[in-house]
């Protein structure tokens, strides 16, 4: 997860944003934060989704073929 202090400045950042703008050093900070928030995001719901078994009320795996594959991937390395 991201750490909290980039969290906040990232909502200090779009809050000034939508009232006084931002110069250009803090539209910067600001798109260098998302993306890494983006990032972080990401991974972590690709380690979660790679972590997930589906299955139907019957108790039948019905984990799709594309997560199957990336779990086995995973493992394999």
């Amino acid at each position: 997860m991201l750490e909290e202090n980039k969290i906040n400045r990232i909502n200090e950042l779009a809050k000034k944003a939508k009232t006084s703008g931002l110069s250009i050093e803090e539209a910067k900070e600001q798109s260098q934060l998302r993306s890494e928030y983006l990032k972080t995001f990401r991974s972590t719901m690709r380690d979660t989704i790679e972590n997930v078994k589906v299955l139907d009320p019957d108790g039948n795996d019905v984990t799709p073929e594309k997560v199957k594959d990336a779990q086995n991937k995973k493992f394999l390395n």
